[in-house]
């Protein structure tokens, strides 16, 4: 209770006594009779003391309310209130000047000034109190370098994601007890945990596994706020941002209050979910993993949140805008990861953690650079580059035998299929001149973009630019191939060009064309 607060209730407590006085409800002729009479009854005080109020007492208060209302009832401060009468004035303001002269001075510095000059110390926290009042403390003379805070919120969902690691419970893996790092993403509008996941470690393929999991699910947010560390400086993680228009954030060295907003999750899963499991019995990854995507989604995603008053389910979808969809398999790209690897000269594969991946047997002897997906399981297949970039073919699982050698691959029989070409061009003459539905145009909609398929081929040829990549009789070839097979896709072209060993446009071709229509389907 503050004085104001202190001086209204015992004026308050004084006017109900004398109430029957104030409203006239007693005369003055019976005034000091019904005064003499309230002296003498006990009264419960609002110090929460039992006594009687003296005469004196009842009169002046009643004499200084007809004066001066209710105002006249509060305790006047003293006439000294403000001043110090501990310390020697001159003292003090000796102290200020000696604070002012160089702010940075201690408690002990000014004291040993004062010393000198044959004056008492004065002791800290007073010392401190003089400062403050006098406007002489580092903070009034703005020499605190702490920055002024901004409340850490977007308008949107998905507008911000914040993610940071914390270290988890243990948990039993192979027999033993081992710890686990917590990865998370927080969206900074609804406060709901687009992705959280425990982890047997805190390292690059963990953080693209979490991101992965989040985009998958939610699309792609506008900005990701994420701490310091070196991890989230890897150059998969900026590529991948940049190539999903995501701007990427870290937060300032030895400024941890900018994380705020992640760690106070943190704090709320330790205090309401690992205190639990730490309590309970020791439980394996994926347990731990199931419990706390329970408790997300019972408790935390579902209860109002202390700074926005919403539960986090219900303000994401209330905020939701227009979502961002990812192409998958563009973001993949970015974040395999690559290994450079010599190609066996006799068994024509690649070692890659303990296993063997078949190759193109006219690899053998050249370094390549393999790339791979950390996170399938079984890994049967990775991809081969060469170290300007150029596709080579992929990698297929196998078990290496004593006495095995690579086999050349049966050689295709030359053969052009010029009665083929003949049926493709009549069926395109009669869809020309049909008159019913226009299929191909119809089906045009939801076929593999025309650009999508150039570019595709610019990257497995090695070439920059796009569709500046390639000359205009090319361009026209191609795009006489892309019309005449309406169900052409990457995989298809992918699959194609490593399995040619000519890798001209022709060959090329014949290749994709092979693909889509075997010997024994071809119309």
């Amino acid at each position: 209770m503050n004085r104001h607060e202190r001086n209204e209730t015992w004026a308050v407590f004084w006017c109900a006594l004398l109430e029957p006085v104030l409203f006239g409800d007693v005369s003055p002729q019976e005034t000091p009779r019904f005064l003499r009479q309230l002296s003498r009854a006990p009264r419960r005080f609002p110090d929460g003391t039992t006594r009687r109020p003296s005469l004196s007492t009842l009169k002046r208060k009643l004499q200084g309310f007809r004066r001066g209302g209710i105002e006249a009832l509060y305790r006047r401060p003293r006439g000294d209130r403000g001043k110090p009468r501990a310390h020697d004035p001159a003292v003090i303001a000796r102290a200020i000047a000696i604070k002012r002269d160089q702010p940075g001075r201690s408690e002990e510095t000014i004291n040993r000034f004062l010393a000198a000059e044959s004056k008492a110390p004065i002791p800290r926290s007073s010392l401190y109190r003089y400062l403050h009042r006098a406007g002489a403390t580092k903070r009034k003379l703005d020499l605190v370098n702490t920055p002024v805070r901004k409340r850490f919120t977007r308008d949107r969902t998905h507008d911000l994601w914040v993610g940071d690691f914390e270290h988890g419970p243990y948990v039993l893996e192979d027999g033993r007890p081992v710890p686990t790092r917590l990865s998370a993403f927080i969206d900074c509008h609804s406060r709901f945990l687009v992705e959280g996941r425990y982890y047997l470690r805190e390292s690059l393929d963990v953080l693209i596994d979490s991101l992965l999991r989040a985009l998958v699910v939610h699309g792609a947010p506008r900005a990701i706020f994420v701490d310091n560390a070196k991890v989230y400086h890897a150059r998969q993680l900026q590529a991948a941002c940049y190539a999903l228009h995501i701007r990427l954030f870290h937060r300032r060295a030895r400024d941890p209050a900018t994380g705020g907003l992640i760690e106070r999750f943190f704090q709320t899963a330790q205090t309401q979910f690992e205190a639990e499991v730490r309590a309970a019995d020791i439980l394996t990854l994926e347990q731990l993993n199931r419990a706390f995507q329970a408790w997300l989604a019972v408790s935390y995603h579902g209860r109002p949140n202390r700074e926005t008053g919403e539960p986090p389910r219900h303000r994401l979808e209330a905020g939701r805008a227009e979502p961002r969809p990812v192409d998958m398999a563009r973001a993949l790209r970015f974040f395999l990861q690559h290994e450079t690897r010599r190609v066996h000269r006799d068994f024509a594969d690649v070692q890659l953690g303990g296993r063997f991946f078949r190759v193109d047997r006219r690899l053998r002897g050249d370094r390549v650079e393999v790339r791979y997906d950390p996170f399938t399981e079984p890994l049967d297949t990775v991809f081969l580059y060469r170290s300007d970039g150029v596709y080579l073919g992929q990698g297929t699982r196998h078990e290496r035998r004593a006495g095995e050698r690579a086999a050349p691959p049966p050689r295709p029989k030359p053969k052009e299929r010029y009665l083929e070409l003949l049926i493709v061009e009549h069926e395109r003459d009669l869809a020309r001149r049909s008159r019913g539905i226009d299929f191909p145009r119809a089906m045009a909609a939801r076929r593999w973009p025309l650009n999508a398929f150039l570019t595709t081929l610019a990257e497995l040829w090695g070439r920059k630019g796009g569709l500046s990549a390639f000359s205009t009789a090319e361009l026209e070839a191609l795009e006489k191939v892309y019309r005449r097979h309406p169900t052409l896709q990457r995989a298809v072209v992918v699959d194609a060009f490593a399995r040619t060993p000519d890798k001209s446009l022709p060959a090329v071709v014949r290749e994709i064309h092979r693909s889509l229509y075997p010997r024994k389907e071809r119309p």
